[in-house]
């Protein structure tokens, strides 16, 4: 088995056994990284690292999107429309070569990670880490 079809199955197996909140903040925690070196990259006009960056950004915005169930949870659909729109920015910033909005959804982004990391480890009392369900965007 080459490399990277090894280090492929690793994060899949991993993703597979680590519980619905962990992988909510493994999905945070990749799309922050993703938006911080896709800014980098563009400020260094490495065209390919901005694609496969904002790329990745971008899918994993429109999974957590999708896995919003809003019959459960009716509250997120601020955050259902925040992830389309963000989706929407990364587009308008890659095509016109626009670090800055880069920044501005990363900004974002950032305390919706903080505050899903403190749910995940019971910092937040009275509050589900996953919403109000078992899926990753936030409630399902």
């Amino acid at each position: 088995m080459s490399y990277g079809l090894a280090q492929a199955r690793y994060a899949s197996d991993a993703a597979a056994t680590v519980t619905p909140a962990r992988l909510l903040t493994m999905l945070y925690d990749r799309l922050v990284q993703d938006l911080t070196v896709a800014e980098t990259a563009m400020r260094a006009s490495d065209t390919q690292a901005v694609g496969r960056h904002l790329g990745r950004a971008q899918e994993i915005l429109l999974e957590l999107h999708s896995t919003l169930d809003l019959a459960v949870w009716p509250d997120g659909e601020p955050l259902a429309r925040l992830y389309l729109w963000i989706v929407g920015e990364l587009s308008h910033a890659r095509l016109n070569s626009e670090p800055q909005r880069v920044i501005d959804c990363r900004d974002l982004l950032q305390p919706l990670r903080e505050a899903w990391h403190a749910a995940a480890s019971g910092q937040t009392p009275g509050l589900d880490p996953v919403g109000a369900g078992s899926g990753i965007g936030g409630a399902a």
